[in-house]
């Protein structure tokens, strides 16, 4: 995404959504990108222990928060495709 893509308003963000917001932007390098258009089909999940790791959270918090990844991660997707049309 470029910077005018993810400029706008501010967004008002949840306390509940800060932790999945901030590792959610911390992937932003790792999607995976498939065919000649490059077109993402997902992140990269096998990064995803190393970032968690890194930021401290407790595994016991991880499948709450991959869950919310993955509907972020959905989100991302649906836009990114719809860009590309």
């Amino acid at each position: 995404m470029t910077v005018e893509e993810m400029s706008g308003p501010p967004v008002e963000l949840w306390p509940c959504n800060v932790r999945a917001v901030h590792v959610f932007s911390m992937t932003r390098t790792q999607w995976r990108y498939v065919g000649m258009a490059g077109v993402p089909v997902g992140l990269i999940y096998s990064e995803l222990p190393f970032v968690l790791e890194m930021e401290g959270i407790d595994r016991s918090e991880w499948p709450q928060l991959f869950a919310e990844l993955r509907v972020m991660e959905r989100s991302a997707l649906d836009f990114m495709r719809a860009q590309n049309q």
